[in-house]
This record gives structure tokens, C-alpha cells and sequence, in this order.
């Protein structure tokens, strides 16, 4: 029987392995997505693989379709040159948003990540607003996230410290690192929390250094970076989602630069990425209190008392509200979808009926 050889493999997929694979299947990761087409790796290398017509036929959503980071049931063809994709294996975490504009549908970012760096520029990028919303991101699929403040070089160590003491004021707790991959300061901190056979995400804006930490953990210029501008902010360069595999098989994937990282139904990872809010709700008078007008709201009261910031406050209504507006959207989305699916069939039906 075929075992879990692809890098990075847990042993919590062994459980699933046996329902999806067989003596055809074998099971490799996605290591990049084009579409219907997809880059897998597995101990044969990396290959261009394709989905199954039957895989597509059962696809209902976008979650449902393969991303980066993914582990999949394949079935090898031209003496494993290429591959078909079978089956999808459950995600033990996962980065996702809402599309882009105005479809009111999720994209899957990556998939079975163990710590999602959220990348800022110390210089040109630094926004607290935006952090929360990829802490929420973070937290919604059950990743952990650490932030890593790049381009120290570019400001004094007094706007440096200012910077890391607004993030601890914000309410946000998860662990900083501050780098430049310039001069390497904080980079050592940073290598140190890179395990064998882990998989890890970098997540910002265009410009902020992503590619270029991958290319200095790797000791190589592999991938391509541009030139900063006078203002140090640089280039855009990564243009789709990829795994990459360095020494020790410590695996990144990197991502380009989201302009619009808007939440759909992620009304828990809310709740986990506003902690000190969460916590405060546990002393309200009322079990579903708002936190916006009710007697007894100990949210309302922390505000008062200066234990909790408006600005946190408010930018965690917004985030909340932003959700929840998404989700009824794609709720009632979803139940025209279904709706037009069982028309679809009933008009086959009597179609099939009438020519008999």
C-alpha cells in the first residue's frame, strides 16, 4: 500500500488516507494551482497534474477545488511524467478569503500550513487595521500566526520601538519579530522557528520582503525580486501561490500580495483574533449581547474605564460586521444555486419523460 512519502505529511492524514487512495492511487501535494491544472509534489519530484471529470463533476464550490498546500489522492500517467487528481484529502488548517470585487464566494489561499508568517514593512506598510484582519484570517482556519516587521534598516531603532509598542497596545498578543534582510538583524530569531518537514506561509502586501527572506533562507536568488523604489517600498513579483521546499525539507509557500483581504464567515476566527474582547464578552449581563447598547455589557464598560481602546473596539464591529454581511450574501447565493440545481434536474426529468 502506497504511504504518505510527500513531505510534510502528519500522521493525522493516515486516518483519511485508506478511504481515498487505492491500489491506483498514490498521494502527493499541490504545490501550485493553475486553474483546473495543478503543480503536485511527491517523492517522484514535481509533475503538472489534472483534475478527474468525475472530481469536477462533484465540485460545488471553490473550497471544494484543490490549493496550494493541499494533499491529493493521484493516479500517475506517461511513466509519471503527469498525473490525475482523484480525491481531496480533509485540511488540517487553512488560509481563505473572500473573493475579490463583488462575488460573495470564499478563495482558498493555502491549505495544511503549520505557521502563517503576516508580513509589514516597518517603513511604508506598517497598519494595525490590516494586521487584525490577517490575524482573523489566521485564526479563522486554525493556523497560528506570527508577524515579522521587516526593513528595520530603513527606520530609526526609536520608530522601531513605537511601532512594536502600538502593536502590544492594539490588544495584539501574538508574537514579533523584527528583521532586515538587508543588515540580517532578528533574521537568526526568525531561521530558529523553522522545523523539518513544517510547512509555513508568508502573508502581506507586494513590496514587503516576502520573497526576498524565502531567497535568503535558501542562500540563493532563485526567485525573482526587483528593486526597492527611493522610498523602500518594492516591487510586486510573486504572481501566483507556490511550495517551496528548502534544506531539511522546511517547506514556504508564498503569496503574492492581496490589495482586498475581505472575511466571509469567519465569525470564529473573529472571536479568536480579538481575544481580550472575547474574554471581556465572557462578564456581560446578556449571552448574546451585542456590545453596543445593552446594561450590563462588559465590553462597553472596559471602554469606559479605559481598560479597552475604541479604536479596537472598533475596528473589531467592523471586521464583525463585515462578516456576518458577507455570510447572509452567500447564504442566500448558495440557496439560489441550489435552487436552479434541482429546476435543472426536474426539467431533465420531465424532458426525458416526454420524449418516452
Amino acid at each position: 500500500m502506497t504511504k504518505l512519502s510527500d513531505p510534510g505529511s502528519e500522521r493525522c492524514f493516515e486516518a483519511h488516507a485508506d478511504a481515498l487512495r487505492s491500489a491506483e492511487h498514490a498521494v502527493a501535494r499541490v504545490s501550485a494551482v493553475d486553474r483546473n491544472s495543478c503543480m503536485i509534489r511527491s517523492d517522484r519530484g514535481e509533475i503538472p497534474a489534472e483534475l478527474s471529470g468525475k472530481f469536477l463533476f462533484n465540485v460545488h464550490s471553490p473550497v471544494d477545488l484543490p490549493c496550494v498546500g493541499d494533499r491529493v489522492a493521484v493516479q500517475y500517467h506517461n511513466d509519471g511524467a503527469s498525473a490525475i487528481i482523484h480525491g481531496l484529502f480533509p485540511r488540517k488548517t487553512f488560509l481563505r478569503r473572500k473573493c475579490a470585487g463583488t462575488e460573495v464566494d470564499f478563495q482558498m489561499i493555502a491549505a495544511n500550513i503549520d505557521i502563517a508568517f503576516i508580513v509589514q514593512s516597518c517603513h511604508f506598510d506598517f497598519n494595525l487595521a490590516r494586521l487584525n484582519r490577517y490575524l482573523v484570517m489566521a485564526a479563522d482556519g486554525h493556523v497560528e500566526p506570527i508577524v515579522i516587521l521587516t526593513k528595520t534598516d530603513l527606520i530609526s531603532d526609536d520608530d522601531l520601538q513605537e511601532k512594536l509598542a502600538a502593536v502590544r497596545e492594539a490588544g495584539i498578543s501574538t508574537r514579533v519579530i523584527a528583521l532586515s534582510n538587508l543588515t540580517g538583524s532578528g533574521f537568526d530569531e526568525f531561521r530558529q522557528l523553522l522545523l523539518p518537514a513544517r510547512t509555513y506561509c508568508l502573508l502581506g502586501s507586494s513590496g514587503v520582503g516576502k520573497t526576498t527572506l524565502i531567497n535568503r533562507l535558501s542562500g540563493r536568488d532563485d526567485l525573482d525580486t526587483k528593486a526597492v523604489s527611493g522610498t523602500g517600498e518594492g516591487t510586486h513579483t510573486t504572481t501566483r501561490r507556490q511550495l517551496i521546499v528548502l534544506e531539511e525539507e522546511v517547506m514556504f509557500i508564498d503569496t503574492p500580495g492581496m490589495r482586498e483581504l475581505g472575511l466571509l464567515g469567519a465569525g470564529e476566527g473573529i472571536s479568536k483574533g480579538f481575544e481580550d474582547i472575547a474574554e471581556l464578552s465572557m462578564a456581560c449581563r446578556y449571552a448574546d449581547c451585542s456590545h453596543t447598547q445593552e446594561s450590563g455589557c462588559a465590553v462597553l464598560a472596559a471602554i469606559a474605564g479605559g481598560e479597552l481602546s475604541r479604536e479596537r473596539y472598533e475596528g473589531y464591529l467592523k471586521l464583525r460586521k463585515e462578516s456576518e454581511f458577507h455570510e447572509l450574501s452567500y447564504l442566500g447565493k448558495r440557496k439560489k444555486d441550489r435552487a436552479f440545481g434541482r429546476f435543472i434536474k426536474t426539467a431533465k426529468k420531465d424532458m426525458i419523460r416526454r420524449d418516452c
